[in-house]
């Protein structure tokens, strides 16, 4: 028999995930990597430069510079890092203080993905087929167990992990988006909400360095505001409109219209992006496919069709950017939206398949970092240990009784998960997204407590600015042409250094000279300069920094 659409949901179905369980799921995933690190190469610690040089009145606030390199155009991230720079009053590290906002950010893209989903599921055409003698989901329950699988299926996304707990511009832009989503989801229900979001939800994202998206979003918006049926969704569009004009004008008083975009030259780069892409949104895009099977015949509904929209309009700016991961980003809060209404269609096999690949996948992964942690702090295995050594040498591990009790809690609370889950507790709508998104947040957090002082020592610039601080005095300046972002913003903040990143070796006045060089190339450098050293950071094999100072203290004339 044809059902008007293809959710049949019981009342038992439809329980929603307790509260407290679901902050859980958040802390757990938000909280891990906030404290106790440093930033991180490359865009992490490229962001953090100008945010902390902005609040430490070293570049204005409209050109913000590290080692005299411009910032790009994404001025509203680093102007939120660096208030709460200067609100913290010096009482916590700038890196913590730059990273609390981000936090916030993402925690907000949680929020607002939770409510859009619930939003969208309360349309007449995505609600469950009635049951001819009752006992089906009530409108309101159903809506919420599919937000709180849609919130799920975010946190369990791969590609988030890293790029959604750093200090970077794209947290800015995924917030957006979220909020961009929200507004086009609450607009026949929240009026007033819903208005305001869509006037802050564009211009943000262009003043986070995304206009252009930010144009395509509009686009997509209004044409899905106005073939809805409902009336207070189609008025909606002159406020889409509005924000688009906003965003525009944001854009151009910040000099933020540019292209991005790159080429492919072979094979081998459209098979880069397509892994990217299957790794990058695992598991919601094959959800959000079945989503899009199964409900085929309402394409053109709200809860299929906003989504689906803000998805395109992000997958194809990842496209055109050459597979940009971060760009990619943007995709996660719609396309989780459209895998949660995927949850009420799966069927028993195919949500015991994405458990047991959970199970599996999830506790190898513990299990690993638990076997490197004893191997490093007892030597018992002897060979993970010497693997660490050999690929990070230098490296002196750090005990922590706390980061071993959330270790030990984290890990315990997994192995109840698993066994709640292969119980008889089959009836959530959400239940299909319970492991893979406890799974992915038991793995960072076990990352960010066990693994934290060698993903730190590894990932920081602070090992090769110690090196180099053996041969160059502190408050020194340096020229250092040719030198990436990141590495200007160590040598400022780890280093203390005075650092022009735009002078040539032949009309500098600096003292010392600092090239990037490889293993297997030097670089040229003018007569004058006398070699001092060679440093490397200790987990990276190719990068080499060359030093040098100048020969006989003399300057070149102005």
């Amino acid at each position: 028999m044809n059902t008007p659409n293809p959710a049949l949901v019981t009342e038992r179905a439809a329980r929603r995930l307790p509260r407290l369980a679901l902050l859980l799921f958040c802390a757990a995933y938000l909280l891990p990597g906030l404290f106790g690190r440093d930033p991180w190469k490359n865009a992490d610690l490229t962001a953090f430069g100008y945010m902390v040089n902005i609040a430490q009145g070293h570049t204005p606030w409209l050109s913000p510079m590290v080692g005299g390199l411009p910032a790009d155009a994404a001025l509203l991230p680093y102007w939120l890092g660096a208030i709460f720079i200067k609100l913290s009053g010096g009482l916590i590290a700038p890196e913590l203080a730059a990273r609390i906002p981000f936090a916030m950010l993402l925690g907000l893209s949680f929020l607002l993905t939770w409510y859009s989903t619930y939003h969208l599921a309360r349309t007449d055409a995505a609600q469950p087929v009635p049951f001819a003698f009752g006992g089906e989901a009530s409108p309101v329950d159903y809506a919420r167990a599919i937000a709180d699988g849609a919130l799920l299926a975010l946190i369990a996304s791969l590609g988030l992990l890293q790029l959604g707990h750093e200090t970077t511009p794209e947290l800015g832009q995924l917030a957006s988006v979220a909020l961009f989503l929200y507004a086009l989801s609450a607009s026949p229900f929240r009026p007033w909400q819903s208005r305001i979001a869509m006037l802050v939800a564009l211009p943000a994202l262009a003043a986070s360095g995304a206009p252009s998206i930010a144009m395509w979003l509009a686009a997509a918006g209004a044409v899905s505001c106005w073939r809805s049926s409902y009336a207070p969704a189609r008025q909606f569009v002159w406020w889409v409109i509005a924000a688009a004009i906003a965003a525009a004008l944001v854009a151009t008083a910040l000099g933020a219209w540019g292209w991005r975009l790159d080429r492919y030259f072979d094979a081998t780069d459209v098979f880069s992006v397509v892994r990217l892409l299957a790794w990058f949104m695992w598991p919601a895009w094959p959800l959000a496919l079945w989503t899009l099977w199964r409900w085929r015949a309402h394409l053109l509904h709200r809860h299929i069709a906003v989504p689906l929209g803000c998805a395109l309009v992000s997958l194809m700016a990842c496209i055109a950017m050459g597979g940009s991961d971060r760009a990619l980003m943007l995709v996660l809060p719609p396309l989780a939206v459209l895998a949660a209404f995927a949850l009420p269609t799966l069927h028993r096999g195919t949500a015991a398949a994405i458990d047991w690949f959970s199970v599996f996948f999830f506790s190898a992964w513990a299990l690993a970092i638990w076997v490197v942690y004893l191997s490093v702090y007892t030597g018992i295995p002897a060979k993970p240990a010497a693997n660490v050594m050999r690929l990070a040498p230098g490296f002196v591990p750090s005990f922590s009784v706390l980061a071993l009790v959330l270790a030990g809690l984290a890990t315990l609370a997994w192995l109840w998960l698993v066994q709640w889950r292969t119980g008889r507790h089959r009836h959530p709508l959400w239940k299909s997204m319970v492991l893979p998104a406890s799974g992915v947040a038991l793995c960072w957090l076990l990352l960010m407590t066990l693994g934290l002082p060698l993903f730190d020592y590894a990932r920081s610039y602070r090992p090769l600015i110690t090196r180099v601080s053996q041969y160059v005095p502190r408050d020194a300046c340096i020229a250092a042409p040719g030198m990436n972002r990141a590495q200007l913003a160590a040598l400022e903040y780890f280093g203390d250094y005075r650092v022009d990143g735009l002078a040539k070796a032949i009309t500098t006045r600096c003292e010392f000279l600092l090239l990037t060089e490889t293993v297997k190339r030097r670089a040229p450098v003018d007569p004058g300069w006398q070699l001092v050293a060679r440093e490397q950071r200790p987990s990276d094999k190719e990068e080499v920094i060359a030093i040098y100072r100048r020969e006989g203290g003399a300057f070149p004339k102005p």
